[in-house]
């Protein structure tokens, strides 16, 4: 939309209110939200028919405002009803009964998204796979029998389940856990030995299987570093991407870049529209062609829900800019968010969703002004589209990477832009050698080594940006450092509308980096280059650090508080424990395990 023009939020309150009401659900028990549901459903009975009751009288703003806040009771009535429902089938009592017990079951499952590895285990042994699956059958120990739809978490280090793919049938024995709580998880299975499968995939993941194949086929001839980074940048496929090139995504802010998300679906198909009104092809061949393109890329990565969500989101940006209708697009988000968490209320507490909602709202709402404001100070079009769209979406997320990483990238944005021109040939180039290895693997081969090219200057950016002095600031972590950002964001976006807001903001922006940065590069600071050995203060205890590596330590003794220890290896930038030594099993020594875990 143009900078002139205002957004269209009518929708907007009631996917917030569903999202929150959802996310909120997710933490109490079905009846509490099926309360809270009921409460506002009565609430917004009564709003309703005291409006319709006054709307022959004046106050046409007061009534605008009225039917909104109604719009926002629908929205907890609908969050809350589906979460509820959801919610008693995670606790339902025949599974909760057998949790509850701990008990060796056999349950037949249905594998719901990629197995993955979790990140951090024991050096030596094999990795533990997660795999997200969904209950058919559970027996028991008794040879009692139950059905539940409920959602499984399998913990597994058989390597038989590294092979399996999204909605393949299986059986497996295991003991039951108590879930974490705060999803849908209804149970954790630690599985025992290998999967019983039963029958193969369907053709769809097969060819996607096969697909995927041919592009790490591809790409074993290149570099190691861009030959690691392009499956990750293409279809999300990271299992060959080198540690430290993880890391410096990580330290840059480009993390986003090694999982399929909305930008990847708007690159794609933006191609296609693209090529299409070159040929000088008309609306409905144009949508037909780009419908194909989007359902062609959902085979390719793996039609998961984490893959749905981008192509949803994805396909809102590009519809926006294609009709040629962009205020229409700001509605279509909210409708989409709030059919997503209503279809799956778990989306909900998943930040890679709320990155993607953030990411596209920021491009719809903030990208335009942003672009246009650069135009009319003389920067050429295309620079200022390249300069809006990183900086809005990244200024949109930043709320919620703060609040998970516990730290703000001062280089997230510079980085981000640098790498702009090299993301859509990579991707591209990328797509082709998938697509074209099964039937002409040299041309996937040529493709891949094109697309190294730009996936080298992704893997130079990072490299550099994470070694910038200063370039990651502590910021409080957890929810209360996500609402702390959000709304200071807030508050310099409202006020950046005046000219001398924004001049001051630049004056004092230039002179902390002028008084800042040279005393950083003077003194790094903490921890201190070439550190062996580091005591952190925990309260009542030791926690005691040895690196042993680039970002791994050994740790001795936790302290009592597990926030007290997360912090402690935050701050010394130690992403990865290969060995906890606890003295004794005293709580000021064992207190704090769950926060070396953490993260």
């Amino acid at each position: 939309m143009g900078s002139g023009e205002a957004p269209d939020l009518r929708l907007a309150g009631l996917a917030l209110a569903a999202w929150l009401t959802a996310l909120a659900g997710l933490h109490l028990s079905a009846a509490r939200t099926l309360l809270v549901a009921a409460v506002a459903a009565g609430l917004a009975v009564l709003a309703a028919l005291h409006l319709l009751g006054v709307a022959g009288r004046p106050g046409a703003v007061a009534r605008r405002y009225g039917w909104i806040a109604v719009a926002v009771l629908i929205g907890v009535v609908c969050g809350g009803a589906t979460t509820s429902a959801r919610l008693a089938v995670r606790d339902a009592e025949p599974l909760r009964v057998l949790v509850d017990e701990r008990a060796r079951v056999t349950a037949e499952l249905v594998v719901r998204d990629d197995p993955r590895p979790v990140r951090g285990g024991i050096v030596g042994r094999p990795p533990t796979l997660l795999v997200r699956t969904k209950l058919v059958t559970v027996t028991g120990p008794a040879g009692q029998r139950v059905t539940a739809p409920a959602r499984v978490l399998v913990l597994a280090s058989d390597p038989a389940w590294r092979g399996l793919l999204p909605g393949q049938r299986l059986t497996a024995e295991g003991r039951l856990a108590e879930p974490r709580g705060g999803d849908l998880t209804g149970a954790v299975l630690l599985a025992v030995g290998p999967p019983d499968r039963h029958g193969g995939p369907s053709a769809l993941q097969r060819a996607a299987g096969r697909l995927r194949a041919g592009l790490q086929q591809a790409c074993v001839p290149l570099p190691d570093e861009p030959g690691g980074l392009l499956p990750g940048l293409v279809v999300g496929d990271t299992s060959r991407l080198p540690d430290t090139v993880e890391e410096d995504f990580r330290a840059t802010g480009m993390t986003h870049l090694n999982a399929v998300s909305g930008s990847n679906v708007a690159i794609i198909v933006g191609a296609v529209l693209l090529v299409a009104r070159w040929a000088r092809a008309g609306p409905a061949l144009a949508a037909t062609l780009c419908g194909l393109a989007l359902v062609g890329f959902v085979i390719l990565v793996r039609p998961s829900p984490s893959v749905v969500r981008a192509a949803t989101m994805g396909a809102i940006g590009l519809a926006a800019l294609a009709a040629g209708r962009p205020r229409a697009a700001v509605p279509a988000l909210a409708a989409a968010v709030a059919v997503l968490v209503l279809v799956d209320p778990d989306l909900a507490g998943d930040a890679g969703f709320a990155l993607s909602v953030l990411a596209t709202g920021g491009l719809l709402l903030l990208a335009p002004s942003w672009r246009d404001g650069l135009r009319r100070r003389g920067v050429p079009p295309g620079a200022a589209e390249a300069l809006a769209v990183p900086a809005a979406a990244q200024l949109a997320c930043s709320p919620v990477i703060a609040g998970l990483s516990g730290t703000v990238s001062l280089v997230a944005v510079p980085a981000n832009l640098l790498v702009v021109p090299a993301i859509a040939p990579a991707t591209v180039l990328g797509v082709v050698a998938a697509t074209v290895s099964p039937i002409w693997p040299y041309g996937a081969e040529l493709a891949a080594w094109l697309a190294h090219w730009p996936a080298w200057w992704l893997v130079l950016v990072a490299r550099y940006g994470a070694r910038v002095p200063a370039g990651n600031l502590p910021w409080p972590g957890g929810v209360s450092g996500a609402l702390l950002l959000a709304a200071l964001t807030v508050v310099l976006l409202v006020a950046a509308r005046r000219p001398v807001v924004r001049r001051l903001v630049a004056v004092l922006t230039v002179a902390v980096m002028l008084g800042t940065v040279p005393v950083r590069v003077v003194a790094p600071g903490w921890p201190p280059k070439g550190w062996v050995i580091a005591v952190c203060a925990v309260g009542q205890g030791d926690t005691v650090v040895l690196p042993v590596a680039a970002g791994r330590a050994i740790v001795v003794d936790t302290g009592p508080d597990p926030a007290a220890a997360d912090a402690c290896l935050r701050r010394l930038d130690v992403r990865r424990v290969p060995l906890l030594v606890v003295s004794h099993f005293h709580v000021d020594h064992t207190g704090g395990v769950a926060g070396v875990f953490r993260g």
